[in-house]
């Protein structure tokens, strides 16, 4: 018999910041007061945020999730995500008469206000972003003429222009920031005049996450990203692990997918989840990998994060009213 090998040590590096940002804690929390508030059901156009147990959650309270306005029954409330909608989507639900709670994360609002105001000035408008993703639907019907969708550096090629002169480039706010900037390399080197949006728009939470699995991945054997699989976010969180150097990265909702098979030979893991995760699926997934000898948990810290958004106006104008009749009703 040889000598013996000393069993390695099993640990996990846990990234921070991961899990919610301030767009999806504000949405889901909209939807738990408008239940509150108006009582069930109310109706929710496209998952609130791209999370499985999250819409099974708001499911159970008594909300209702639909593709389009027009199954929301006349006089109803319907809720837009934290995706955003495009213009079209409040003209059908004014005429629909349905009362509207606008849970958009102001992020991505901000993107909207973006793309009117370029094509107000004629621009033609280069999107970064999937195809068919909610956010890039929502933002390209701000100016339909005006954008084209770029999705990834090798679409670059196929995109035409009005005016080399008047051309700017806007992005999905989810994506990876690599990503985003070698799209725009390859757009500047076809387009030399190309305009950048007047502050990144990729979101803080999209780039802090990224960078704490950037300095996570380089050490693990095994990166696994808490998230779902229409999470286009989580689903970057992935790539950026393997790209940092990660063993293997895997995406699960919740722990029991994941298969001990991608522990054999493994001594540290890396953990973290995407921005519309709860960390009750992650304390799963830390519980799981504890009870295989997993207990040494580390922080690996990429960023503070203190942002947090207010809810969106229609709530907060009828929770005031109703504080209101309260205090006059004493």
């Amino acid at each position: 018999m040889g000598p013996m090998t000393a069993p390695t040590p099993r640990r996990v590096l846990l990234a921070a910041p991961r899990g919610y940002c301030a767009g999806v804690d504000r949405a889901v929390i909209a939807v738990e007061k408008a239940l509150e508030q108006y009582g069930s059901p109310v109706y929710v156009r496209h998952e609130i945020v791209h999370n499985k147990y999250v819409v099974q959650t708001l499911e159970k309270k008594g909300a209702i999730f639909v593709e389009e306005t027009a199954e929301v029954p006349e006089g109803s409330i319907v809720m837009f995500s934290a995706h955003g909608v495009a213009p079209t989507v409040h003209q059908e639900a004014a005429e629909r008469k349905l009362a509207t709670i606008d849970a958009t994360c102001p992020l991505v609002t901000k993107v909207h206000k973006e793309a009117v105001r370029f094509a107000q000035q004629d621009f033609d408008i280069l999107l970064i972003g999937h195809e068919g993703h909610e956010e890039v639907i929502g933002t390209s019907g701000e100016a339909p003429d005006h954008i084209t969708l770029v999705d990834g550096p090798e679409d670059v090629t196929n995109v035409e222009v009005r005016d080399p002169s008047r051309v700017v480039w806007l992005s999905q706010t989810t994506l990876s920031v690599d990503e985003t900037m070698e799209t725009v390399g390859a757009l500047k080197e076809k387009f030399p005049l190309l305009v950048s949006p007047p502050s990144d728009d990729i979101c803080y939470a999209t780039q802090n996450r990224q960078t704490a699995v950037k300095q996570m991945g380089a050490d693990a054997d095994l990166v696994i990203v808490v998230g779902s699989k229409n999470s286009s976010n989580s689903v970057r969180l992935v790539e950026v692990a393997l790209g940092a150097g990660a063993g293997d990265a895997h995406l699960v909702d919740f722990a029991d997918e994941i298969d001990e098979a991608w522990l054999e030979g493994v001594s540290t893991v890396g953990v973290t989840s995407g921005a519309s995760v709860p960390e009750v699926l992650v304390d799963g997934v830390l519980e799981w990998l504890s009870r295989r000898g997993f207990e040494d948990v580390e922080i690996v810290k990429a960023a503070e994060e203190s942002i947090t958004f207010s809810l969106p106006k229609e709530l907060r104008r009828d929770l005031r009213a109703e504080a209101a009749e309260l205090v006059e009703g004493k």
